[in-house]
């Protein structure tokens, strides 16, 4: 680059300088991109730590530890059958809303809550006891929604980091050819 170069008057310095600066503002966004794609890295793996746990704990009876008053205040649990309903209605509204956000390539990623959602469904398996029957189905459920949210946000930013490379690429070009009149090179 033609950052060497000595400016000709006060204007050509004023502007080497606003370049040198966009060229910074650029690479900051480029990494903040590269910080965001990997949320979904973290979110994926987040959720398999959780479904590590559910396994751990799939053959455990949580109710028989729990007092008379304290299982009479929660309550009966749920039915397997309706947390194998709601499960399915999620999963389906989901995937429907990370396939919409996919295709408006939005910089939003919403793997979190997810991980918080399918977390709740261990929950409610392992207070129902069919926590050992379901458990593959929340791990699927949850890798293909957790995927897909990792997949859209990935396009976005490898998409954006690759214009943002090339507007740097034309913006050192544009240095380096205005440092490249032949009167002046680098000192050793």
């Amino acid at each position: 680059m033609a950052f060497w170069r000595k400016p000709q008057s006060d204007e050509d310095a004023s502007e080497l300088r606003s370049s040198q600066q966009r060229l910074a503002r650029i690479q900051a966004h480029i990494d903040s991109l590269h910080r965001l794609s990997r949320q979904g890295l973290w979110g994926l793996l987040a959720f398999i730590l959780v479904s590590l746990v559910a396994v751990f704990l799939q053959d455990v009876n949580i109710l028989s530890h729990l007092s008379l008053s304290t299982r009479e205040f929660l309550g009966k649990p749920p039915s397997p059958k309706m947390i194998n309903v709601a499960l399915a209605v999620y999963s389906f509204s989901a995937l429907i809303l990370t396939l919409s956000r996919l295709s408006d390539r939005t910089e939003v990623y919403r793997g979190w809550s997810h991980v918080g959602y399918l977390s709740g469904f261990y929950i409610f398996y392992l207070f129902s006891n069919a926590l050992r029957v379901n458990v593959m189905a929340v791990l699927v459920a949850g890798l293909a929604i957790l995927g897909l949210e990792y997949y859209s946000i990935w396009s976005y930013t490898a998409d954006a980091i690759r214009r943002e490379r090339t507007i740097m690429g034309k913006l050192s070009r544009g240095l380096d050819r205005d440092g490249n009149d032949g009167t002046e090179g680098p000192t050793s």
